[in-house]
């Protein structure tokens, strides 16, 4: 007898026999520190062998100078996005969304779309296991794309009107937004909360790099005590 869609929903995702949690996340970090690492040293073997071998190092006060002042901007994000992205992404989603990259326009949205579609709380080993699966297949779709784009990239621009190419830059916000609406569909105060908190801070004259983490901060403070507040109401 076939399935209906709510009991497959609710259908738990089961690991390999014989493979409890603590084992997959094991495997995960092992895996997961291999490929970071392989990867950390094929991106820097070009400059080396540029610096190094081919004689083009620029000195290293200009690449001190550069690296201050990027670590000034972005630097913020090295620690709060692995810890923002976790409760969603888990073990093995954050070894793969820090690998592939594009996290916050590709992997966060994959991952969260396909825990809504399955009824897989984030934070839990079904969301986990969703979170990671739809990684991977939005990171083979991204790979196909992008060798379509590197190879008949500039063609397919130039068919593009000028008027439409525009409209690129609000790409991303989109992509926020949608993210923004399916987790608050869920628990629309703290979307509010959210949406009111980083309208005020980016009015407000605060440095470009520190805005995140005040909205993050800030936003994650007032939900928790919120949450609070509506536990002790419901115990009276």
């Amino acid at each position: 007898m076939e399935m209906g869609k709510q009991e497959l929903i609710k259908e738990e995702i089961a690991l390999p026999q014989g493979l409890s949690m603590d084992e997959f996340h094991e495997k995960s970090h092992f895996w997961g520190r291999l490929t970071m690492s392989m990867v950390i040293i094929l991106s820097l073997l070009l400059p080396l062998y540029l610096s190094f071998v081919s004689g083009y190092h620029p000195g290293w006060q200009p690449i001190i100078t550069a690296f201050v002042a990027y670590a000034a901007m972005v630097g913020y994000t090295w620690v709060i996005e692995p810890i923002s992205y976790y409760p969603t992404l888990g073990v093995s989603g954050t070894y793969l969304s820090f690998l592939t990259g594009n996290i916050s326009t590709m992997c966060l949205p994959a991952a969260a779309a396909a825990q809504n579609v399955i009824g897989a709380e984030p934070g839990t080993k079904k969301g986990e296991i969703t979170a990671s699966l739809a990684m991977g297949a939005a990171s083979l779709v991204n790979i196909f794309i992008l060798s379509i784009i590197i190879a008949f990239g500039s063609f397919l621009i130039s068919l593009i009107p000028p008027s439409f190419q525009t409209s690129f830059q609000f790409i991303v916000p989109a992509i926020f937004g949608g993210v923004l609406a399916q987790f608050a569909f869920h628990k629309p105060i703290n979307g509010i909360v959210a949406l009111a908190v980083g309208i005020i801070i980016n009015i407000l004259p605060i440095v470009s790099f520190a805005k995140g983490i005040i909205c993050i901060v800030i936003t994650v403070v007032i939900c928790i005590y919120l949450e609070k507040l509506k536990i002790q109401k419901e115990k009276f």
